[in-house]
């Protein structure tokens, strides 16, 4: 008697474990792999926030830190601190290599942020007068891009044989309006200088903007189109494309799903990519 009790205890506590074990495993929590990725506020976390659900339901606990700035998140993904990150775009993410050293690879492109031109003193580009005084970020990687937009509406002329996406100041063949650039503050701030009206026109990345209440499509005098070559990506190390968590990553920010998120939330200020 004293055994068949033995035995039908060991049994009920196995039970018990096993079905401990398959709740957890329904829950999708005891097995999940934790994916840490460092992102910008607007609109790259907002993005990961939406597909956090769904890659939790693939197995993948997606742990978000935000950033502030254009540094940070390489610096932590180079120094193990996070395993991706989600803030920058194609040329942008080339030159910070070229100039750290960093080792990292592009894992997939997921949408493009046109920069727009806005200004408190004026309703159009037309309006500029002689001199007008032009604010940019001090990303130079950002440069070649900005001027490209000026030289699509008509303001400057770049030299022939230049690569738009690599132009700088010194690469203006015409620039017929005089206009005056100012280079020295951080993109971050560059919301704030347009509300303290500081230049006749300030050009901003549409994160940045959309962060500050700003509405790229109404707001901004004039629009980067969607044909734009900066796309932003996810950035690992080397090595780490292949990852399943990676790759699962990628294709849930590429879904349909997310990319009517993307559409319908910024109507048009944030353009999703398929590849």
């Amino acid at each position: 008697m004293k055994k068949f009790l033995v035995v039908l205890i060991a049994l009920f506590t196995v039970t018990l474990a096993a079905c401990g074990n398959d709740n957890a495993s329904e829950n999708g929590t005891s097995e999940n792999k934790i994916l840490r990725i460092g992102a910008s506020n607007v609109p790259h976390a907002e993005i990961l926030e939406q597909a956090k659900p769904i890659l939790e339901e693939k197995g993948i606990t997606l742990e978000i830190t935000t950033f502030q700035d254009f540094v940070l998140p390489n610096r932590a993904l180079a120094d193990g601190e996070i395993d991706a990150n989600y803030f920058q775009h194609i040329p942008f993410f080339e030159k910070q290599i070229a100039e750290n050293g960093y080792e990292f690879e592009n894992a997939g492109g997921i949408h493009i942020e046109p920069i727009g031109i806005y200004s408190q003193r004026h309703d159009s580009l037309e309006d500029l007068p002689d001199g007008a005084t032009v604010m940019m970020s001090n990303s130079v990687a950002d440069h070649g891009r900005m001027l490209s937009l000026l030289e699509q509406h008509g303001l400057i002329t770049l030299q022939d044989g230049v690569e738009k996406t690599e132009a700088q100041l010194s690469d203006i063949a015409e620039n017929p309006r005089n206009l005056q650039f100012v280079t020295d503050i951080d993109a971050s701030m560059l919301v704030q200088a347009y509300e303290n009206d500081e230049a006749d026109v300030i050009l901003i990345n549409s994160n940045f903007a959309i962060g500050a209440g700003l509405d790229p499509m109404t707001d901004a005098i004039a629009l980067e189109d969607s044909n734009s070559p900066f796309v932003n990506i996810i950035a690992v190390r080397q090595g780490d494309a292949d990852n399943e968590e990676i790759q699962t990553l990628v294709e849930v920010l590429r879904s349909e799903e997310i990319q009517n998120f993307i559409l319908e939330t910024y109507n048009g200020a944030v353009v999703p990519v398929s590849e």
